[in-house]
């Protein structure tokens, strides 16, 4: 038997969640069982243990879109027992079994080697929050955005994806300008390499079509006006890397930016990504990220504590990473 966090639905549609003991026989069909070690509390997984919008699409489901841990049943040659892997995305905690649980069964391509330099708390430190910021500061260098070039906005800097993409991207060489709400937040952005810190409403309400000129890159986790703003002020033949919506989904833009500038918008996935942009971010997080600086932005909570936690995600009074250690 083993502990999970588990969502279901009675015949009134009404959602319960609950941590619960479960049997191997109850887990989803896979190639691969990993023994959980660590996993986190995304604005997802927030979303699925709250109910705030219908994420889950079956039931009963485990939720946790990260895990990390090690192999402890394998069919499939790539891996074997003993294998540290990390996951981030693939649909799990939706329509697979996730990784709020202290076991998960998984596809074999859903999994990729934990690269040696961090731990299992480590990488869920880094998550899908730090694997996602990894994606889009490796699609604005594939564009050919450099250093040189100028200033690169980073909006939501103090959630996950941000802080991640601002150290990500001082550690590149970049000058990165953190845009926030939590003006309090300022010498926590600026000790992960922000060079300068600007209020979010400046970004927030409506704006020109075209704006003055000023981001060589900019990545985006809010979307709304927000993007729309960002990609108004972004550099002739700039990049806008965009992965989130926390502001909202809507895109209320003109296609000013595009046509006149020449500016790129980039749509950043992680869930579907395929293996070979997913190894290059880990590759990236493993030789840029300090290890000192997932001390800043990981919590760590107990698999009981995660419930309670998923509220205050979606209210965004958390700053950086919730690591969920599902073994206490």
């Amino acid at each position: 038997m083993f502990s999970g966090i588990v969502i279901d639905k009675d015949e009134s549609g009404q959602q319960s969640v609950a941590i619960k003991q479960l049997d191997e026989s109850q887990l989803p069909e896979g190639d691969v069982t990993v023994d959980v070690e660590y996993s986190t509390i995304n604005f997802k997984d927030g979303l699925a243990i709250t109910g705030s919008s219908p994420v889950v699409r079956k039931f009963p489901m485990v939720p946790g879109i990260d895990l990390a841990g090690v192999v402890s049943d394998s069919t499939n040659p790539e891996f074997s027992v003993g294998d540290r892997v990390v996951l981030n995305g693939w649909g799990v905690g939706e329509g697979h079994w996730g990784g709020l649980a202290q076991k998960a069964r998984l596809s074999a391509s859903m999994l990729i080697p934990l690269p040696s330099v961090f731990s299992a708390r480590q990488a869920m430190a880094i998550g899908t929050a730090g694997y996602t910021a990894a994606l889009c500061v490796d699609a604005l260098i594939n564009h050919g955005v450099k250093p040189e070039d100028g200033e690169i906005l980073v909006t939501g800097a103090t959630g996950g994806v941000g802080s991640f993409a601002v150290t990500l991207l001082a550690k590149a060489g970049f000058t990165v300008v953190a845009a926030t709400g939590k003006a309090a937040e300022s010498e926590y952005l600026q000790s992960l390499g922000a060079t300068e810190v600007i209020d979010r409403t400046s970004l927030s309400e409506k704006g020109k079509p075209l704006q003055r000129e000023r981001w060589a890159g900019v990545v985006d986790s809010v979307g709304s006006h927000t993007l729309v703003n960002a990609c108004a002020q972004t550099k002739y033949r700039g990049a806008v890397a965009a992965c989130g919506l926390a502001q909202g989904a809507d895109f209320p833009a003109t296609v000013m930016p595009f046509i006149l500038r020449g500016v790129a918008l980039l749509g950043v996935d992680s869930v579907m990504a395929p293996k070979k942009p997913r190894l290059a971010a880990w590759e990236r997080l493993a030789r840029d990220l300090d290890p000192v600086t997932l001390d800043l932005i990981e919590n760590e909570v107990s698999l009981e504590q995660a419930i309670g936690v998923a509220s205050d995600i979606l209210a965004g009074t958390i700053r950086g990473r919730v690591v969920v250690n599902v073994n206490e």
